[in-house]
């Protein structure tokens, strides 16, 4: 991963999933978590290489909110502390206080 040593890349992940709620699943296959746990596992896959940019398609769509706010204070941390930049595209509010620039689309349009 990146030439990064395998232990800094574990605490790392360690890290991301004790905040995504995930610690106590770190012993189970993907067939033995929930959709839910499995979109949070994903999120931190796709995180772990330390992207720049952040693509995020729905990012809390098959969460509780508990889960979802854990989600996107993890990615508006991610955006604070490591200048990350954050692209979501969804129809859920959760996002809402934590973006910096909102861009709405009705009916194909910007509004």
């Amino acid at each position: 991963l990146a030439g990064r040593p395998y232990g800094e890349i574990k605490e790392q992940a360690l890290e991301w999933l004790e905040w995504l709620h995930l610690s106590e699943r770190l012993d189970h296959y993907p067939a033995q978590l929930s959709g839910g746990e499995m979109q949070r596992a994903a999120i931190v896959r796709a995180l772990i290489n330390e992207p720049s940019i952040v693509l995020a398609d729905e990012p809390t769509g098959n969460l509780d909110s508990s889960n979802g706010k854990a989600v996107m204070e993890l990615l508006a941390e991610l955006n604070r502390r490591f200048g990350r930049t954050i692209m979501i595209a969804t129809h859920s509010t959760l996002a809402d206080p934590y973006a910096t620039v909102q861009i709405h689309l009705r009916d194909g349009r910007i509004t």
